[in-house]
């Protein structure tokens, strides 16, 4: 028996998938992969990532140091903060904000 995943089932586990695949089924990858997965998979921020320094700083905003590999949890770290982004420049209830920030 299968099961069918909710919507937010399905768009973790896209997410979860996208990262694995970029990162040739390892556990991380590099920021080659790392700039081509955004560019292919999340073209609305792939402006941040197409110089070398904004991608210097994307991967400072994710807790990556020069040369280190990036890993799932460093990734989750940045969706976070966009989701957030969104969620605040969209949500149609003023003085409300999205408090889901990681610790």
């Amino acid at each position: 028996m299968t099961t069918e995943l909710s919507d937010l089932e399905a768009a973790i586990n896209t997410l979860v998938t996208q990262f694995h695949e970029a990162a040739d089924d390892g556990p991380t990858m590099n920021a080659t992969q790392f700039q081509n997965m955004i560019c292919k998979r999340l073209p609305g921020f792939a402006k941040h990532v197409e110089t070398e320094e904004g991608l210097g700083q994307v991967l400072d905003q994710m807790g990556v140091e020069a040369g280190q590999s990036i890993s799932f949890e460093n990734f989750w770290t940045l969706i976070n903060k966009q989701a957030v982004q969104l969620f605040d420049s969209t949500h149609k209830v003023k003085n409300v904000s999205c408090g889901c920030y990681l610790m």
